[in-house]
C-alpha cells in the first residue's frame, strides 16, 4: 500500500542542514516526522506545497535567546522567531533562567530585563517544564540554568562577594534538581554584577552537577574586551574542572581598542578544542545590547536606548541625545534612565565576520523580547546571515549558512532528530526564497518581519507564512539534551 502524507513540499531544493551539497527533490511529512525524501511524485498528501525551486532547509534553531518568560506567553509572542524560520529557542542563558527560583521584589539588572517580575513564580525546573507542557509555544524550547538567577536567591541579594560553601552548596543542589528534571546545563553571566564577585572555584563547585548529568556549560564570559584572552581561559578551566563541554555566547571583542583581535581568541579556542569540546555562537550585528548599568557610557561607543522604566519615551533615542537635552553627562543620563537597556555599537564587522566564518561558530540572536525598541537581530538575525552575509558578501556557502543554524546546533546541544532534512527526523522546516531573503529590522525600525521566508513548520504543523502571518499552533515541544 502507498504511503499517503499528511504535507508533501514539493519540487524543493533541498539544503539539508548536513553541510553537505543542495539537491533537487520533495519531503513528505506525516504527524510530526518526515517520512520520505527524494521523488515523491508517485505520492498523495493532504496538502502539496510547490516549492518550485525554492529552498527547503531544517528549522533554524537560535543557539542563543532569552525568551524564557516569551515561550510561556503561548503562540503570539513568537512572531519575532518564527518569521525568521526559526523553531527551536534555547533560552536560560547569560547566568539569567526564570527557574528554579522564585523572587519575591524586582530583581537586579539584567535578571529584570529579561523576565517581567510577575513571571518569577518557579520554584523549580519542573514547575517551569509543567507550565510549559500546559500551554506549548509555537517554537521547541531547550532550557539552561542561570548561575546569576540561582546566586541571587541563595545568597539574599547580597552578591557582591564570593558565595560561601553553604551558599555554593545550594545552588549546585538546585542546578543538580533542575538537570534531573530536563534542563540542559549551565550558564553563567560572570560579566554582570550579580555575578561578576563570583571566584572561578564557586563556579565549579556549582557546576560539579553537571558532571553526573552530562550537561553543558554556557557561559557570557567575564570579559569580552581587555581580559577577553583570559576569560577564555578561565572558561576553559571551568568546563575542564567538571567535563563539561563548553559553549561561549555571542564571542566577540568589544570596544575599539580591541577591534581586530579576533585574530588572536579564534586561534586561542581552536588549541582547546583540539582536545576538548567548545563551540561558540555569534549574532551578524555590530552592535551588542545589554542594561544600561552594566557597562560606563562611552563618547566613543554610541549607545541607542532600547528600554527605561522611569523613562520609558526614551526608548529609541541616543544615549548622547539624551544627555544633551538634559544638561547631564552621558554617565548621569544612563544612571537616570535605569533600570533600562541599550544598544552598544561597540564592534568591529572585521571581528564579527572572522568570528562568523570560523568553522566553530554557530548563530544565535541573543535577542531580548521585552524591549520596547528592541536590537534589530531579535526579528532579524537569521534573513540576515541568509541574505547579507551568504548572499551579498559570500562569506561562506549557502550550505555552510545553513548548518551553522541547525545540524551543527542540534549536534553541540544534544538535540536528537532535529537539525537535518531526512527519514525519521522530526518535520521542523522552513521554506525561504534564497535570492531575496533578507532582514527588514534595523536599529531605528526593529520589529519589522524579514523577506523571503515563505512558511515555516514545527513538528510538521504550520506556525507561520508570509502571507498570512504568525497562526495560533501551539506546536512546540519542551526539548531535553540526549548524549550519544
Amino acid at each position: 500500500m502507498t504511503l499517503r502524507c499528511e504535507l508533501i513540499i514539493r519540487d524543493a531544493t533541498l539544503v539539508d542542514g548536513t553541510g553537505g551539497p543542495r539537491r533537487r527533490g520533495d519531503v513528505g511529512v506525516k504527524g510530526d516526522r518526515i517520512v520520505a525524501v527524494g521523488d515523491l511524485s508517485g505520492m498523495g498528501a493532504d496538502r502539496d506545497v510547490m516549492a518550485e525551486g525554492r529552498v527547503l532547509a531544517p528549522g533554524f534553531i537560535d543557539a542563543h535567546t532569552h525568551d524564557d518568560q516569551a515561550v510561556l506567553c503561548g503562540p503570539a509572542c513568537m512572531l519575532c522567531r518564527v518569521s525568521q524560520g526559526v523553531t527551536t529557542v534555547v533560552v536560560g542563558n547569560c547566568g539569567i533562567s526564570l527557574a528554579p527560583e522564585p523572587m519575591a521584589e524586582r530583581p537586579p539588572a539584567p535578571l529584570d530585563g529579561v523576565c517581567a517580575p510577575e513571571w518569577w513564580i518557579f520554584d523549580s525546573f519542573g514547575a517551569y517544564a509543567e507550565h510549559l507542557r500546559r500551554q506549548p509555544s509555537s517554537v521547541n524550547t531547550l532550557a539552561l540554568i542561570g548561575h546569576m538567577s540561582l546566586r541571587v536567591a541563595a545568597m539574599g541579594g547580597d552578591t557582591a562577594r564570593a558565595a560561601t560553601d553553604r551558599e555554593a552548596e545550594r545552588m549546585r543542589r538546585k542546578l543538580a534538581q533542575s538537570l534531573a528534571e530536563g534542563a540542559a546545563g549551565f550558564s553563567t553571566g560572570l560579566f554582570y554584577p550579580p555575578s561578576r564577585h563570583a571566584p572561578e572555584q564557586e563556579v565549579i563547585a556549582v557546576a560539579e552537577a553537571l558532571r553526573e548529568h552530562r550537561g553543558l556549560y554556557v557561559t557570557h564570559m567575564r570579559d569580552e574586551g581587555d581580559g577577553v584572552l583570559d576569560s577564555i581561559e578561565e572558561t576553559l578551566r571551568i568546563g575542564k574542572a567538571v567535563g563539561a563541554p563548553v559553549i561561549i555566547s555571542h564571542h566577540k571583542c568589544i570596544q575599539p581598542e580591541n577591534h581586530g583581535r579576533s585574530v588572536e581568541t579564534l586561534p586561542l579556542i581552536e588549541r582547546h578544542a583540539a582536545d576538548y569540546p567548545v563551540a561558540f555562537d555569534v549574532y551578524p550585528y555590530t552592535a551588542s545590547s545589554t542594561s544600561l548599568s552594566a557597562r560606563k557610557p562611552r563618547a566613543d561607543v554610541p549607545v541607542q536606548v532600547t528600554t527605561s522604566l522611569p523613562h520609558p519615551e526614551m526608548a529609541g533615542r541616543a544615549l548622547d541625545d539624551i544627555a544633551r537635552e538634559w544638561g547631564v553627562t552621558l554617565e548621569e543620563a544612563a544612571i537616570r534612565l535605569a533600570p533600562g537597556g541599550g544598544v552598544f555599537h561597540n564592534m568591529a564587522e572585521e571581528d564579527v565576520r572572522r568570528i562568523m566564518a570560523h568553522r566553530l561558530s554557530m548563530i544565535g540572536s541573543d535577542g531580548g523580547p521585552l524591549a520596547e525598541h528592541p536590537h534589530p537581530r531579535l526579528w532579524g538575525t537569521f534573513p540576515r546571515v541568509l541574505g547579507r552575509y551568504c548572499r551579498e558578501l559570500g562569506l561562506f556557502s549557502l550550505e555552510t549558512a545553513v548548518h551553522k543554524m541547525t545540524g551543527r546546533t542540534a549536534t553541540i546541544f544534544g538535540i536528537p532528530d532535529r537539525g537535518t532534512i531526512r527519514e525519521g527526523a522530526f518535520a521542523d522546516l522552513v521554506l525561504f526564497d534564497a535570492d531575496t531573503v533578507l532582514d527588514r529590522a534595523s536599529f531605528v525600525a526593529p520589529r519589522q518581519v524579514a523577506d523571503g521566508i515563505i512558511e515555516t513548520w514545527v513538528n510538521g504543523q504550520s506556525v507561520y507564512t508570509h502571507a498570512a502571518g504568525a497562526s495560533d499552533t501551539p506546536a512546540g515541544r519542551l526539548l531535553q539534551r540526549q548524549v550519544q
